[in-house]
């Protein structure tokens, strides 16, 4: 039996058309199951796309680990007690931890924050870090205009400044160029060498990063005296492949070993492991996916029962022309076949439009959130991934020929003489 058939195909058209308000409700409980899956979906990608983009290009493994008051007496050291990292441990980190990809140590805290960077008549208030190249590797920033601070600062000990876009906004003017200007920081003056925009959603740390100073770390200490501390602790990346885990607990020995902290001290340490966060977050989106798609196939598998009921009513009604059929040499399978080739086209016509309107309805909020200019960081960019809708219709196709199987195993039992006499 061949699918192009043109008179099945007219056949299957008189059908439908036979009772339009029937095949019409019949249908839209396919499109709206489908319409539903595909809306759902892509809503909840433009609510994981937005939640990851507030993480801006920040390396997913890394870990950040800050020294804290100990809370546990050791070898003659009382609880309580405050340390602070050094340089010392910054070579020994990079010396025995081979894991490590990428490490910042950082420095901050120095002088009055307040009123602390000036410029001619401009005075504000920023937060001063001094800090590695590696953290523009950890945290990455969008240059509007020069660079970081890079290894040849750090060498030696270069005055220069890389500012986040909020400290320029405050300290130049309009469209001014700040490379090679200078700024009073805590009473010394620095050259600026870079502007950036951190990629990160304000309320998820941006707004904090467009409001730092970047000094690199050896001019900070030595120019504020503040010896060889990394105060701030270190930022850390590990290599590629290995856990962040791994890294951070070989870190905290060492740190542990060389600053004489207990074993089991882990309020010791402050800063967190953002690799454990980012998978608690993926788990979180997966199990929302996960939802989605058990209540989308609930609703498309309504749907589907409702087209095999039709088909059920569909062949009681046409059990004569059935059994002419049977008598004439119809063999079972063309009546099947026949009687699965009309759900499936029903099902795949109506969920192909509302798989149409769904991803249509998709684009046109994501037109209308971008043209609008509306705070993206709750939702963004709802969409769907072109796999996820080859598999709605694949599935779609599947369940038009079960919903059409029963209704025609129900055609081929019937009887050539009982379907004559039928009324």
């Amino acid at each position: 039996m061949k699918l192009i058939d043109i008179d099945k195909w007219q056949e299957i058209f008189l059908t439908l058309k036979k009772n339009k308000l029937r095949t019409f409700f019949t249908a839209f409980g396919v499109f709206w199951g489908i319409f539903m899956l595909v809306v759902m979906l892509g809503s909840g990608k433009g609510l994981k796309d937005a939640a990851y983009s507030g993480l801006g290009k920040l390396a997913t493994n890394s870990v950040f680990i800050n020294p804290a008051r100990t809370s546990i007496s050791y070898k003659g050291f009382p609880k309580g007690r405050l340390y602070s990292f050094n340089n010392e441990d910054t070579k020994v980190l990079l010396e025995r931890v081979k894991e490590i990809k990428y490490l910042a140590p950082r420095t901050m805290g120095f002088g009055n924050p307040v009123n602390n960077v000036v410029r001619d008549e401009k005075v504000g208030s920023f937060n001063v870090m001094g800090d590695y190249p590696a953290t523009n590797f950890i945290n990455p920033m969008q240059f509007v205009y020069g660079r970081f601070i890079n290894d040849t600062d750090i060498e030696e000990n270069r005055k220069v400044a890389t500012i986040g876009y909020r400290v320029y906004e405050e300290m130049f003017n309009k469209d001014e160029d700040p490379i090679g200007q200078y700024l009073r920081i805590n009473g010394v003056y620095f050259k600026v060498v870079g502007v950036f925009k951190s990629y990160r959603a304000s309320n998820n740390g941006g707004e904090f990063d467009n409001q730092v100073i970047y000094l690199p770390l050896t001019t900070t200490q030595k120019t504020f005296n503040l010896g060889n501390e990394v105060s701030a602790g270190y930022a850390i990346t590990a290599q590629d492949g290995i856990s962040a885990s791994l890294v951070e607990t070989k870190v905290k020995a060492i740190l542990r070993d060389r600053h004489n902290i207990h074993p089991d001290d882990e309020r010791a340490f402050d800063g967190f492991n953002l690799e454990r966060e980012f998978k608690q977050f993926e788990l979180l989106f997966n199990g929302i996916d996960g939802l989605i798609w058990i209540v989308g196939i609930g609703t498309l598998f309504a749907g589907v029962i409702g087209v095999s009921n039709i088909m059920v009513i569909v062949v009681k009604e046409r059990t004569k022309e059935f059994g002419i059929k049977r008598a004439v040499g119809a063999t079972p399978i063309k009546i099947i076949i026949q009687v699965v080739q009309e759900s499936v086209f029903l099902t795949t016509i109506a969920g192909y439009v509302g798989l149409s309107l769904g991803v249509g309805l998709l684009e046109l909020i994501s037109y209308a959130i971008t043209k609008s200019g509306a705070d993206t960081e709750m939702f963004s960019n709802p969409s769907i991934d072109f796999n996820k809708a080859i598999t709605a219709l694949i599935l779609l196709i599947i369940s038009g020929i079960f919903a059409g199987l029963i209704p025609a195993k129900r055609a081929v039992k019937i009887k050539p003489i009982e379907a004559l006499h039928d009324e």
